[in-house]
């Protein structure tokens, strides 16, 4: 097992994709899980803090340790198996996103979940519950987990399959040789959205889904077992152009009508939306982005050759009735055409990155997603709001989910003290909607307050007591979800 502690080796290890920097004492890099075992017996029995880092694509601090010790696990990468008959995958934590879906699709297969950073480690995206664009027909990696192996914060190996333990009411109980654990479940109501914010807790759950999304504070993910589909026949993707932003709005609230609809052959998989300051952000890669347009929409269809032309004809209706431009519709039907228009999608959130690390900052970019029926009023009050106070932004995201990323630009430390407490106002104005803090990225150590703000202390307390079954002495993960304060209250 390698071990690293000169600075120089280990600098890049102590920030994530969003600039959130911090420290530790040595990286560690495991390549089995009995070296995990081990490393976590020791600072167990020491009440060593650990840290447990994979690819650092991260946008909320989960990753960056604070003291103690940090654990990569990229050395654990390998795919160990994938079943075409069971349309199964088991892989290691450290196995990228890009490696498993390469992989599937080569022997017909398809794993849907598709976070934008595809050079994220599948145990990361577990440890996030990470979604993307196809959330919106297949919903987040939640879906597609079918088993766990977790080296729980004892040193324990804990294997758990999807129906194996469920949760009678509020209250669970998991069993590991001659041990049990009783876990006292957390009764808040998730709202009704795209969420990721917390722990998953549901009356008479299945108890896998207290680990996925937990943000590695309950255990560290090793082994995956994951459900394939089979690999779609063809896919439909298509960018269209609007000069009027209610029309994307009216747009987006036909084709959802017609995706759910028992009589339309339209099914999307995904809705994407970029707004005007992102278009004007990539024209000079793209110098056929039209000049007048005030926003855009990518869409994704699956379909087979026999109802083509009836799914291009009810979208190119959708399309007009919406006063779409018609003039510059950008069409791709193989994996070519489809690879350039994922570029576009890709392009615009590499560029935002890039402007925020060259101011030396760190980026402010919401996750909130609302109801449906509020959406609408949730983008104005936003939009407005940053408008009002002068920063600069762009607005991209999963509007199918009504889940957008309002990303704001600061220019200096003024500007990002001002953006920060914008993005509280805007937490908050989620919150009353009857939304969240946060659809996809979770909450790491740069939301804990908002959090707070969410559900409340006793919800926070609720999940701290959970987590203290599992790790006692308080050295996993610490300060991701909830401060370590309400670890000791309880």
């Amino acid at each position: 097992m390698i071990k690293k502690n000169d600075i120089s080796d280990i600098q890049s290890y102590l920030s994530d994709a969003a600039n959130i920097t911090g420290n530790c004492s040595f990286v560690l890099f495991p390549e089995n899980t009995k070296e995990i075992q081990e490393i976590i017996i020791d600072a167990n029995k020491n009440k060593t803090p650990v840290t447990i880092s994979a690819a650092r694509t991260g946008l909320t601090g989960g990753c960056v340790p604070n003291n103690g010790i940090l654990i990569s696990t990229e050395k654990l990468n390998n795919i160990i198996s994938i079943d075409n008959i069971k349309k199964s995958a088991i892989v290691q934590a450290g196995v990228l996103l890009s490696e498993l879906q390469n992989n599937v699709e080569s022997k017909k297969l398809f794993y849907p979940p598709d976070p934008t950073e595809t050079n994220a480690t599948i145990g990361g995206t577990v440890a996030t519950n990470a979604s993307g664009a196809r959330t919106f027909k297949y919903g987040p990696t939640r879906n597609f987990i079918e088993e766990l192996e977790i080296i729980l914060p004892t040193g324990e190996l804990l294997k758990i399959k999807r129906g194996q333990y469920f949760a009678n009411n509020f209250d669970g109980t998991i069993t590991l040789s001659d041990k049990k654990w009783n876990l006292p479940i957390p009764e808040y109501d998730m709202p009704n959205v795209k969420h990721a914010a917390g722990y998953f807790c549901k009356k008479n759950m299945d108890l896998i889904d207290l680990f996925i999304g937990s943000e590695g504070t309950l255990g560290i993910i090793t082994n995956i077992k994951l459900k394939l589909l089979d690999l779609p026949e063809n896919i439909l993707s298509i960018i269209i152009f609007f000069e009027k932003e209610n029309d994307i709005f009216s747009f987006v609230k036909n084709i959802k009508e017609k995706s759910f609809g028992e009589l339309s052959k339209i099914d999307l998989r995904e809705i994407e939306f970029f707004d005007e300051n992102s278009l004007n952000l990539l024209k000079d890669e793209f110098s056929n982005i039209p000049s007048n347009s005030k926003g855009a929409i990518w869409i994704e269809q699956e379909y087979t050759p026999d109802v083509e032309d009836e799914i291009i004809e009810e979208i190119t209706e959708t399309i007009l009735a919406n006063n779409g431009n018609e003039e510059n519709i950008w069409f791709a039907m193989n994996d070519k055409e489809r690879k350039n228009l994922k570029h576009f999608r890709h392009s615009i959130p590499l560029a935002t990155n890039e402007i925020i690390s060259g101011r030396n900052l760190q980026k402010v970019g919401t996750d909130t997603a609302v109801p449906d029926y509020k959406f609408q009023d949730f983008f104005n009050y936003t939009k407005n709001l940053i408008i009002e106070n002068n920063l600069q932004y762009v607005v991209y995201g999963h509007i199918g989910n009504s889940h957008l990323h309002f990303n704001m630009l600061p220019k200096d430390e003024k500007e990002f003290q001002l953006a920060k407490k914008l993005y509280g106002i805007i937490c908050a104005k989620s919150v009353e909607l009857g939304g969240t803090i946060s659809a996809e990225h979770g909450i790491g150590k740069l939301k804990t307050d908002y959090l707070l703000k969410m559900f409340g202390e006793e919800n926070i307390k609720q999940m701290a007591k959970l987590k203290k079954v599992f790790d006692p002495n308080m050295i996993l993960n610490i300060g991701n979800i909830f401060d370590k304060h309400f670890l000791e209250k309880v």
